[in-house]
């Protein structure tokens, strides 16, 4: 091949990517400004969204809304009250919106908002509480009471219907609608056809505010049920990592077990590890509680012949835990069976004065019960 033609033969090849990096170029020019111009118009469009959503619901709309702010509530929370009752649009924008300006320290209570409201009237509101109304009830729920005690008190200090209040809580529809409302705690669970009430040991042990003369059962359920929540939250981790518990609805009968046994903080320790070593024998639990609750009855002492009651409740017939809760509990019936003391304890019995004697064996402990109770145990 000549010199000429090598030359022309390079100035072609030459020209050839010229034209091929100029293609190249354009493609990426284009590429660039098509990515420009979706920012640009991705930015605006989240501009627009997030100042849509920022803005007063219904400026025209000046009709006041009770909504309530449990105590403890989170900011995720208070966010989704505040879009359920549709004081605001979006409440992630809210959550945002509190975070990026550092706003802290809201306050529990009743309050009365409306649509026409922006953010920062409503969250002025929640620090100061200007706009919290005064409670007309308020009614305290003990730890260790069931469903029926629980509607017995209601009915005593707010005038329901107990058997409304009872129907309520047995609703296949209400309880379905609760559970996707409250998938934290709530499950498929309490719907075991077992169950005598799929709510019980769910409504939480507090003292609660109410705003209105005659509260209704749903408005009741659904403020016990947010308590519960806010209470179980913090430990719901624990729970899931816990070897000897399966679910929230196994924590949560544990713990009123250990509730209805021990009036201490030490004891509730002492028994859920009484609990744990057993289960983990395959030794049924032998529980008197669960007997009681199993006949539907009140007694002082619990009788032989009682112990052969056929119930997944009876836990001298049953293995493992009952169906389902026996009560609502204390959070530190829930702490103790979280956190139960290490022992080699596999049974106890309470005197008559309440202290509670524990032994290593079945023999150890036939003693202390003729010593305390002055008759033999039952089971082993």
């Amino acid at each position: 091949m000549s010199t000429s033609d090598k030359e022309t033969k390079f100035s072609l090849r030459w020209k050839q990517r010229m034209e091929e990096a100029s293609t190249v170029r354009k493609i990426v020019a284009v590429i660039l400004s098509c990515l420009l111009l979706i920012m640009i118009i991705g930015s605006i469009a989240g501009y627009l969204y997030v100042k849509s959503a920022m803005e007063p619901v219904d400026p025209d709309d000046d009709t006041t809304t009770d909504v309530e702010i449990p105590l403890g509530s989170s900011t995720s929370q208070i966010a989704g009250i505040l879009e359920e009752n549709g004081i605001i649009s979006n409440s992630l924008v809210f959550r945002f919106y509190i975070k990026f300006n550092n706003v802290a320290e809201f306050q529990a209570g009743e309050y009365e908002f409306s649509p026409s409201m922006s953010f920062d009237q409503i969250v002025e509101s929640l620090q100061t509480g200007t706009l919290v109304k005064d409670p007309i009830l308020t009614i305290t729920i003990p730890e260790g009471k069931t469903i029926e005690e629980i509607a017995s008190i209601y009915a005593e200090k707010a005038g329901i219907d107990p058997e409304a209040f009872i129907a309520k809580t047995e609703d296949a529809e209400y309880l379905e609608n609760l559970i996707a409302q409250h998938p934290m705690i709530l499950s498929e669970e309490i719907l075991d056809p077992e169950i005598r009430y799929p709510l019980e040991g769910y409504l939480f042990a507090a003292t609660y505010d109410f705003y209105v003369e005659n509260p209704t059962p749903e408005k009741i359920i659904d403020k016990m049920l947010r308590k519960t929540e806010n209470v179980l939250t913090p430990y719901l981790d624990s729970i899931s990592a816990n070897d000897q518990i399966g679910s929230v609805h196994e924590a949560l009968t544990m713990a009123s077990l250990v509730e209805k046994e021990a009036q201490t903080e030490k004891d509730r320790k002492m028994i859920a590890g009484v609990f744990f070593n057993r289960m983990a024998e395959n030794m049924r639990l032998q529980t008197d509680p669960t007997v009681l609750y199993a006949l539907g009855e009140h007694k002082s002492r619990v009788l032989f012949e009682d112990l052969e009651v056929e119930s997944p409740y009876n836990t001298y017939q049953v293995s493992g835990l009952p169906v389902g809760p026996i009560s609502n509990f204390g959070e530190n019936s829930l702490q103790s069976v979280l956190n139960p003391e290490d022992t080699n304890y596999m049974y106890f019995v309470a005197a008559e004065d309440g202290t509670i004697y524990y032994s290593e064996t079945f023999e150890e402990h036939q003693q202390l019960t003729q010593k305390y109770l002055h008759r033999d145990a039952a089971g082993e």
